[in-house]
């Protein structure tokens, strides 16, 4: 059904969880993951002059995301599942964009991508690619919720009694 998928990872616990489940579904259906990780400039944009070497801290970006990286092609491969994994600059735009973007170039036709389901302030704050993706994308996608941190979210097993 599904021949390339894309899935986003930033490391993160949801990422995480999107991860897996593309991975299922990958297997199910002997598809070709597209990995993708985009280095945010956000934090070199917010720095400050004269306290970050911008260069350095350039550096620790990218060595992170070759890192997340290579982490998913691992869980991919010990899987089964074909792959094919990218890091990519995110320059001042969109993580959005650059998602929607290789979806595009690679010829995906499901994204998968793990979210943090955040709402209120926090969503209005933070903002949400996940909802972007949503919005603008030409493929269906699949987005997944990460189980919540703290005793709301968790079954009754697992919470403290």
């Amino acid at each position: 059904m599904y021949s390339r998928i894309l899935v986003p990872v930033d490391g993160s616990e949801p990422s995480q969880c999107g991860l897996r489940e593309a991975i299922g579904i990958a297997r199910d259906n002997q598809s070709t993951l597209v990995l993708l990780h985009v280095i945010v400039q956000m934090p070199l944009m917010l720095g400050y002059p004269g306290v970050a070497d911008y260069g350095q801290v350039w550096d620790m970006l990218d060595h992170a995301g070759q890192e997340i990286i290579a982490r998913a092609a691992k869980d991919a491969t010990a899987a089964g599942v074909a792959h094919v994994t990218h890091v990519l600059e995110g320059g001042a735009g969109a993580v959005c964009d650059i998602v929607l973007d290789q979806a595009r170039a690679e010829k995906c036709d499901l994204i998968v991508m793990g979210t943090h389901g955040r709402r209120g302030l926090t969503r209005l704050a933070l903002g949400s690619d996940a909802e972007a993706v949503v919005r603008n994308s030409p493929v269906p996608v699949l987005l997944v919720k990460a189980p919540q941190q703290t005793g709301e979210g968790r079954d009754a097993a697992a919470a403290p009694t």
